[in-house]
């Protein structure tokens, strides 16, 4: 896809949030070569670029375009589940404008030749900013460490094992070490695979439909054994899907010792919980899986006390191969990316978190770990922007769904705040109705 320099914009009458700034205040944001000129009140007294786009947002929040870090996608290996063309059609309908993707691919994405098609790929087909995760170890096995310094070169923004956990702490203090001389961040799955052999929550939930359980301590031991080897090494670590309350409190206390973590959790886990299985529905089996409403609860709270820094969708596109099946057999993972603000703003709603620290966990939060310039309002940055009615009431039908996968946990569920405009690189790539 070729990028031409599109026309200048202004987003004008609108209510601009931009976490990085702290700033919620009636304003515009003025866009020109496909950055932003000025966001804010100031921005309502300057005049519009030569030949510009006006656009009255009628009240509408202009918000940072949200980053999602933890994206699956099925090319090169399964783009019958999902493309980077379709995942980039999704993320913009969903007012994300940059994803990193994870190296769960067939093949892996442990080669810097890998990750240089993954790029190329991207800039030819995607509308949004795609940025590639790399494997942490050979073919994710856990055993044998990857070219950190040259992945990292060709493009990789951070390290991860995708939704394997690295079992033997040797081999994961080795690539901590080896990662930190390369500044560079990992991006760890806490989950104990010995413990963690079961297909739901642990508790009566699970004996009551004759499931086998995960406990709590298979993610709370891998976290804490993990924070132990950041302490020796000294590295970058980031604990991607964190689903109950003792595993923030192991971040608290991690960040109080000065560690240099940070904590993500999904949107699945962040609304709904292990209640919502019902009748034993596969689309909300996932890894960690859906915990207890006190957990829930404490994952909210977490994220308002600043404990959890990101959310991510953790879209993981399944198909009906893959998840027509018995519970137990069917395959873990949810798709997120055209719902993750949508579901967001319920916590909003119902007042317990308020918008700008909302918002700064999709925007300059993971922007800041992942070390991009985006996620943010401020002159100068790229303008990538999503401009949303947060009460815009919508509900989300199957056939409307862009994923070529439609194993979402949200169908025909009821929102309040949709995707008005999604713009990337000052250029509107979505736009509703």
């Amino acid at each position: 896809m070729v990028h031409d320099t599109p026309k200048p914009l202004v987003l004008s009458n609108a209510r601009v949030i931009d976490p990085a700034r702290k700033l919620d205040a009636p304003g515009s944001v003025i866009v020109a070569d496909g950055t932003i000129l000025a966001a804010g009140p100031e921005a309502a007294n300057q005049g519009a670029p030569y030949g510009a786009d006006i656009i009255d947002c009628a009240g509408a929040i202009a918000a940072p375009g949200l980053i999602d870090m933890c994206v699956s996608v099925g090319e090169p290996g399964a783009e019958h589940r999902e493309t980077l063309a379709s995942a980039s059609d999704a993320a913009a309908a969903g007012g994300v404008t940059t994803i990193s993707t994870m190296p769960e691919t067939d093949p892996v994405i442990d080669d810097p030749a890998l990750v240089d098609f993954i790029l190329r790929r991207a800039r030819d087909t995607a509308a949004i900013n795609v940025h590639p995760l790399a494997a942490l170890t050979k073919g994710l096995q856990g055993t044998e460490m990857t070219e950190i310094g040259l992945l990292k070169e060709a493009g990789a923004v951070a390290f991860t094992n995708g939704h394997k956990s690295v079992k033997n702490a040797q081999v994961m203090r080795r690539m901590m070490t080896y990662a930190r001389d390369f500044d560079a961040l990992v991006i760890h799955h806490t989950e104990d695979p010995d413990l963690a052999g079961g297909v739901m929550n642990a508790g009566l939930n699970a004996s009551w439909k004759g499931l086998s359980g995960v406990p709590r301590e298979a993610e709370i031991i891998m976290l804490e054994r993990d924070l132990r080897l950041v302490g020796m090494s000294k590295s970058k670590y980031h604990a991607n899907l964190i689903s109950t309350s003792d595993s923030a409190d192991v971040i608290r206390a991690g960040k109080k010792r000065g560690l240099n973590i940070t904590a993500g959790v999904s949107i699945n886990h962040l609304t709904h919980n292990e209640n919502d299985i019902g009748a034993y529905r596969t689309f909300f089996k996932m890894s960690p899986p859906l915990r207890d409403e006190d957990d829930r609860q404490a994952m909210i709270a977490a994220l308002a006390d600043g404990t959890i820094d990101i959310i991510v969708s953790n879209h993981d596109p399944q198909d009906v191969e893959t998840k027509r099946h018995p519970w137990a057999e069917a395959e873990d993972g949810a798709i997120g990316l055209e719902t993750m603000l949508a579901a967001a703003l319920r916590l909003y709603h119902s007042e317990q978190i308020d918008l700008v620290t909302l918002l700064a966990a999709m925007t300059v939060n993971p922007a800041d770990r992942l070390g991009l310039d985006v996620g943010r309002l401020t002159q100068g940055a790229p303008a990538d922007i999503v401009v949303f009615d947060p009460d815009k009431p919508w509900v989300l039908e199957k056939s409307a769904i862009k994923s070529r996968s439609k194993n979402s946990t949200f169908e025909d569920a009821r929102f309040s705040g949709r995707v008005l405009r999604t713009v990337v690189g000052g250029k509107v790539v979505f736009e509703h109705g």
